[in-house]
């Protein structure tokens, strides 16, 4: 199980977004799409930092930025488990919404057409 979380979280050291919001998303994810089910423990901070190849203080970060969203709850002593997040759920949804709204804008003004913007919705709610 340990690896699998490695292998999905991926750091992208050219993306602007600081490392700590990268783990998050690549977390977030794992749990929104059921890769790590409710319950389910995460590697501890000194063990995902080792296996990411990066400061211990990101991971104690983004898990402390995860169990204030609902992702995921911290017991002392026993570790980080996943949580169903219906709460946070609507909290994400309202932020993708935002940077959506933002980079749609920005597509516009770059000349990129409305309808070109619906197919491409359109495809990727195809694919599920």
């Amino acid at each position: 199980m340990r690896k699998e979380v490695v292998h999905t979280v991926t750091i992208n050291y050219r993306d602007a977004r600081p490392i700590y919001e990268q783990v998050c998303d690549g977390l977030r994810k794992l749990i929104m799409t059921g890769a790590l089910p409710p319950g389910e423990k995460l590697p501890s901070v000194r063990e995902l930092a080792q296996q990411l190849s990066i400061n211990p203080n990101t991971i104690q970060r983004a898990y402390r930025t995860l169990e204030q969203e609902g992702y995921i709850s911290s017991v002392a002593g026993k570790g980080s488990f996943a949580m169903e997040p219906p709460a946070a759920d609507s909290q994400r949804k309202q932020t993708l919404l935002r940077q959506f709204d933002e980079l749609v804008k920005e597509l516009r003004y770059l000349g990129v057409k409305a309808e070109s913007l619906r197919s491409r919705i359109g495809e990727e709610g195809e694919d599920k």
